[in-house]
């Protein structure tokens, strides 16, 4: 039996859709709960806490596995193993950056530029430590707790942030001048559990159904009739993940279709196909592949 910790905060939501997609419903009396169960019977306890305390925890052993970021993996230095990434916060879902970001009107172009003495605000101030120590740079970090943007330039000189597509930098007068890191959301274990072989075992069934609706959210199921004669037209158009399910109806020279496809540009292929000859189609939505 398994004791698993989920992201509070604003994975929270996406992390909740994720499990009930993949039949492991989290339950709990409200969402202000920090306790919850799964009617699975691989896990015991659910807990939620913020994604920066999960690392730590899973690796000393307080829960066997749970979900968090690549950025406090590195953040913490937390000892955890890691069963993959789950890309499942945005469909697509770009990767998290951590940046270096400094003044639009500033001189600077590259780390080895930044003049010590600099002060960067940071939640990320081990991460940037370590950063700015490889590159020999001197630096006063100041912890932050929030609206990290807006201390640039009363009160420091530059950030180590998290963003997506920089736009929020920007608008707040400020350009990326380094990544220190790409970070996705990743499923960890605790160590001692993951050499446990029933328990590793365990976890990669779940990992195994949660990866299984992350990859279900991009594809749909196309369901069609076609005759013998357009049949080939037909099934030269599905670009199927192996190749179409084909059988032959029982009456006429009819035959059955079946396809997974991806849902991204269903909305001209249902046309075409019917173009091509194709009838009564049918787009089914998949709650999980697996491969």
């Amino acid at each position: 039996m398994l004791s698993l910790v989920l992201p509070k905060g604003s994975l929270e939501r996406a992390t909740l859709e994720l499990f009930d997609a993949a039949d492991l419903t989290v339950r709990r009396s409200s969402d202000r709960d920090y306790h919850a169960t799964i009617d699975d019977p691989r896990i015991e306890r659910v807990r939620f806490l913020r994604p920066q305390e999960i690392p730590s925890y899973v690796a000393e052993g307080l829960f066997d596995f749970g979900i968090t970021g690549r950025d406090w993996i590195t953040e913490t230095g937390a000892n955890v193993v890691s069963l993959g990434e789950l890309q499942y916060s945005k469909a697509p879902s770009p990767p998290v950056r951590v940046v270096l970001a400094v003044p639009a009107s500033v001189s600077w172009q590259s780390v080895s530029d930044l003049p010590d003495g600099i002060r960067i605000s940071t939640e990320f101030p081990e991460l940037t430590r370590r950063f700015l120590d490889a590159h020999g740079v001197k630096a006063s970090i100041v912890p932050s707790y929030g609206a990290t943007e807006a201390k640039v330039p009363d009160i420091v000189d530059a950030i180590v942030d998290l963003t997506e597509t920089g736009s929020s930098l920007r608008r707040n007068g400020l350009r990326i001048l380094e990544t220190l890191l790409t970070s996705y959301t990743e499923l960890v274990a605790n160590p001692a559990a993951h050499e446990d072989a029933g328990q590793r075992s365990a976890m990669e069934d779940i990992a195994l159904l949660l990866r299984g609706a992350i990859q279900a959210r991009a594809s749909v199921l196309l369901k069609l009739n076609v005759s013998a004669a357009d049949l080939a037209a037909v099934t030269a158009m599905l670009p199927a993940m192996s190749s179409p399910t084909i059988t032959s109806l029982a009456r006429g020279d009819m035959n059955a279709v079946e396809a997974v496809v991806p849902k991204r540009g269903v909305n001209t292929l249902i046309p075409a196909l019917k173009s091509a000859g194709a009838r009564d189609i049918l787009e089914v939505p998949i709650s999980k592949i697996v491969e």
